[in-house]
């Protein structure tokens, strides 16, 4: 038998053993992503889920974990190098340059949604195939676009219930803020070279900053002592990363300072965040991202600021069903119709062909059965309703309509039954 590779999953309609992987939820979650980037006015856009490698090792830089360690690459016919995407920012950026779009209109607000992949050891809520839901807001650098941008994520929190969350936020600097800090957190770290794991030791000499990612727990006593960025920035960004403080406190947005808070890629500039679950421990962080005013002119396109976030969908998931968050199961049928004899079955087809062009769902069975596994049937299906058509219905042109949660059941005249099962279709949607 085959069996899936590890670190992958199917998301399929049931059983429901492992909730997390049942299919309503996802698109329950997905209807409330494209809700939210329709109130704050983002546009889908939609990138391969491969690209050339060198791509990702310039948009990320080389010295994060995901080109170092994470990429899955191969060479295609022609030996040329590709990689599966491990993120959605730099594709979106390759697609911006690509497409001309900088010419169409000064902000642009895009949101993405798909499966990323990251050669990685599988653990809870990250998998080698995992889904993400990001948005990337280019071309201004005004502190209120950040203050949007954080809103946004924390609302999206909020319209899927879940608690317990922290904002942390922190301001990286400017090339010029990185450089001063650098020196000194590098000036820090090397009495205690050593001591310092091997991750550790090699980003010492290519990103000193990344120390503060390290989940060793020698590395995290280490820095605990370190010197702070916000003792290094420059009075431009020391003034920006205050004022966008000031407009979180406008917006009543409670957050906490944290100096030490990095984010795992290199692009990153001024301002970084990080929403965490305050009541997990290791694997905590929800969802992040920060500013990268120079991305794009490093992938030589045009020179305009940009901020944005991404969180994984797995985990959110995983987060609303640990909360036991209720999550709405669309996929109910409202009608199960069960015709008892053989003139049924061609009266029910033809009535489930109009209700369904009236864009009302059905299910109908084919056969005649007994009608205790049909209703069994309809129950599993989670239908609202049963119409039951015999021999008796069909000789009296009346069938038997029956409310699966009350058990009520009346009679409906054949003439009055499509527009008495559209109201009560209507009815129930609210329409």
């Amino acid at each position: 038998m085959f069996q899936i590779p590890k670190g992958l999953f199917d998301i399929i309609p049931y059983p429901e053993n492992e909730m997390w992987k049942v299919s309503y939820i996802w698109q329950y979650i997905e209807e409330v992503l494209k809700k939210i980037t329709l109130d704050y006015n983002y546009l889908e856009i939609r990138t391969p889920i491969f690209e050339k490698t060198p791509l990702f090792l310039r948009g990320v830089g080389e010295s994060s974990d995901i080109a170092s360690k994470e990429l899955y690459t191969f060479n295609d016919k022609a030996n040329r190098s590709m990689s599966l995407r491990p993120e959605g920012t730099a594709p979106v950026m390759r697609a911006f340059i690509e497409n001309k779009m900088a010419y169409d209109r000064k902000i642009h607000k895009l949101f993405y949604i798909g499966p990323m992949f990251r050669y990685d050891r599988p653990q809870k809520g990250r998998y080698r195939q995992h889904h993400q839901f990001g948005i990337e807001c280019i071309g201004s650098n005004d502190h209120k676009y950040d203050a949007e941008v954080i809103d946004m994520l924390l609302e999206l929190f909020n319209r899927l219930k879940i608690k317990n969350l922290k904002l942390l936020i922190n301001s990286i600097g400017d090339l010029e803020s990185r450089d001063n800090y650098k020196k000194a957190l590098i000036d820090f770290l090397k009495p205690n070279f050593e001591s310092l794991s091997k991750d550790s030791k090699e980003r010492l000499s290519t990103n000193p900053l990344r120390i503060f990612d390290s989940k060793d727990p020698k590395d995290k006593e280490i820095i605990k002592k370190a010197p702070i960025i916000l003792d290094y920035l420059t009075k431009e960004s020391k003034s920006r990363f205050e004022n966008l403080l000031s407009t979180l406190d406008i917006l009543k947005i409670k957050y906490e300072v944290d100096p030490k808070l990095v984010r795992g890629l290199d692009y990153y500039d001024d301002t970084v965040f990080e929403i965490i679950r305050e009541d997990l421990g290791a694997q905590n962080s929800l969802g992040g991202g920060g500013r990268y005013n120079k991305l794009l002119k490093s992938l030589e396109g045009e020179d305009l600021p940009g901020i944005g976030f991404a969180c994984g969908i797995e985990r959110l998931i995983q987060t609303m069903l640990d909360q036991e968050i209720d999550i709405e199961n669309k996929n109910v049928i409202f009608l199960h119709i069960i015709p008892l004899c053989e003139k049924g079955i061609d009266f029910s087809f033809l009535l489930a062909k109009e209700l369904r062009h009236h864009k009302i769902s059905v299910e109908c069975e084919k056969e005649v059965r007994k009608i205790q596994k049909s209703l069994s049937l309809a129950n599993k299906l989670k239908a609202k309703y049963a119409l039951i058509i015999g021999d008796n219905e069909m000789n009296e042109k009346k069938a038997l309509l029956k409310n699966l949660q009350t058990r009520e059941q009346k009679e409906i005249p054949f003439d009055k039954l499509k527009l008495h099962l559209r109201d009560l279709y209507y009815k129930i949607k609210g329409k």
